[in-house]
């Protein structure tokens, strides 16, 4: 038999004052006329599990983890994109951030008419966010494996900068 238990709120169901990060406090899961009903109550106000309680367990209020640099933003990643189109050097980049574009729904990967690419081996990626259509080969899998390449997608990725 399977209960829905919602998460733990944030703020004691006795004092009403908010739980600080990483504070310890009580949940207990007390049998009402709706079903069960979890209650968390601060550890200063604990006075024990009330009547019809079913369970009850000690735990600490969540500590907000801290998070590293994020992606770089869609814009920065799709200025990145154009201007890279400039340099055949930079076509494996090119190549593999338009995949990780796809894979974020920001590109599409257009089908030709026959469901392959393009007659010259071309592939067609479409993006309405800008209103525009952009063409680029495939690059081979030696090209693409390459840990430089592989380098400067990360710090696109995660710093917004062409490395």
């Amino acid at each position: 038999m399977d209960y829905a238990i919602h998460r733990p709120q944030s703020v004691c169901c006795r004092t009403g004052r908010g739980f600080a990060p990483g504070e310890e406090f009580f949940s207990a899961l007390v049998r009402s006329a709706g079903g069960l009903e979890r209650l968390d109550v601060a550890g200063d106000a604990w006075q024990g599990p009330p009547d019809g309680t079913v369970a009850w367990w000690r735990s600490r209020h969540p500590v907000a983890e801290r998070r590293g640099p994020g992606l770089a933003p869609v814009e920065v990643l799709l200025d990145a994109f154009e201007a890279l189109e400039e340099t055949a050097a930079d076509e494996p980049l090119r190549y593999l951030l338009a995949l990780q574009l796809v894979r974020r729904r920001i590109l599409k990967l257009e089908p030709g008419d026959d469901g392959q690419p393009e007659e010259d081996g071309s592939l067609v990626f479409s993006c309405r966010r800008r209103d525009r259509v952009y063409r680029m080969r495939p690059v081979t899998v030696e090209e693409a494996a390459d840990p430089a390449v592989a380098g400067r997608l990360t710090a696109l990725l995660w710093s917004g900068e062409a490395a």
